[in-house]
């Protein structure tokens, strides 16, 4: 009997990657959007859920349940991106960020978490990023909330270990994805005291992500994960770099590490 796959955010980008791989090779995907009528062309089936809503978490994990009668898998990997010198976000945009990249994926994963174990078996997959180890400039609300799911994976991970479900993250750096025009930055304006340094900073970063790697090699990896007794808590993804740069925060003096991040942006 194939496995029940739930994805959340799979319209495009990296989920719809992830999806369309799985359901080449064999699993029941289930994918979701806050508007899955605007997808009609999905390779597996979309369902709607909005992340912030609980009401819609519920009703996309019941209408599951109810034809499958369980689910495998949770990949959380619907989230927002964020931009701008702290001093300027307004706290709404802090509070939207953090429903949907913090409370959302904890949101589903308590719902779905009962289910997971009465079966005495689970797979919970957290897309996180590579910026939840390394903060870099004006990315510091999208730095925090991933760095909390981070943080909450792994101890998740031990909380249910007694239940054989098990708790993944997945870390990616930048990856050709449309998430550059879907987040909010705090409009760059001359009369700002950070403008010169934040106008290069998103220069850099839009050129990163239109840039970056194939999402096709984390959905590769998800399927690696589905398929490993014993996978790994974490796992990096991405360039050379992007890989390394987490263990050389942790090596490097501080202020050095500090001094590299600063002369990039």
């Amino acid at each position: 009997m194939s496995k029940v796959i739930l994805i959340t955010g799979a319209s495009s980008g990296i989920g719809k990657a992830i999806g369309d791989f799985l359901t080449i090779n064999g699993f029941k995907v289930y994918g979701t959007s806050r508007e899955s009528s605007n997808y009609l062309n999905s390779n597996f089936e979309l369902l709607d859920l909005d992340v912030k809503n609980l009401e819609s978490i519920n009703s996309c994990v019941e209408k599951i349940i109810k034809i499958e009668g369980k689910i495998d898998v949770l990949i959380n990997n619907a989230g927002v991106g964020i931009t701008g010198p702290l001093e300027e976000i307004p706290e709404n945009e802090i509070e939207n960020n953090f429903k949907t990249n913090f409370f959302g994926p904890i949101n589903v994963i308590k719902c779905i978490l009962p289910k997971m174990r009465l079966n005495n078996e689970g797979l919970i997959i957290n897309i996180t990023s590579v910026a939840a180890d390394v903060g870099t400039p004006y990315r510091s609300i999208y730095s925090a909330a991933k760095s909390a799911l981070d943080l909450v994976s792994e101890t998740l991970n031990m909380e249910t270990k007694p239940f054989n479900v098990k708790v993944v993250t997945i870390a990616p750096g930048d990856f050709a994805t449309n998430i550059a025009s879907r987040r909010y930055h705090v409009p760059n304006q001359q009369k700002s005291a950070y403008f010169s340094n934040y106008s290069k900073a998103l220069r850099l970063m839009n050129e990163h992500v239109d840039s970056g790697s194939d999402p096709n090699l984390i959905a590769k990896l998800v399927f690696k994960i589905i398929n490993t007794k014993n996978p790994k808590k974490k796992y990096i993804v991405g360039t050379f770099l992007e890989k390394m740069a987490p263990y050389l925060k942790l090596l490097l003096p501080q202020k050095l590490f500090e001094y590299i991040v600063m002369k990039s942006y």
